[in-house]
């Protein structure tokens, strides 16, 4: 089971992206938990997840959530041009991060 945890301002931005990539996972047969929080909640979430991907809005503060995975998960902003309709490619790409 992967876990992807995805962060925007207030956790509410990236909601379609996360309902997209969960078809996708299930379309594809990938166990997976992804949610989608805001960056303050990032903090006790962070411990269990995979991978974290940013959303580009918020792609500023990619350094503050690098030092709170210290190193133990992959942090990466999410393409713009993904945004919130790709999700087979966001998905493809986390799975990437995480060596999957």
């Amino acid at each position: 089971m992967k876990n992807i945890l995805l962060v925007c301002n207030a956790g509410m931005s990236t909601s379609m992206l996360v309902q997209k990539m969960q078809a996708a996972a299930k379309e594809q047969g990938i166990e997976a938990t992804i949610q989608a929080k805001s960056v303050t909640d990032a903090a006790n979430e962070i411990d269990k997840a995979d991978v974290l991907l940013l959303g580009p809005q918020v792609g500023y503060q990619k350094s503050e959530m690098e030092k709170l995975a210290d190193g133990r998960i992959p942090v990466e902003v999410i393409d713009m041009r993904d945004g919130t309709m790709n999700g087979k490619k966001v998905l493809a790409h986390a799975l990437e991060l995480i060596g999957e």
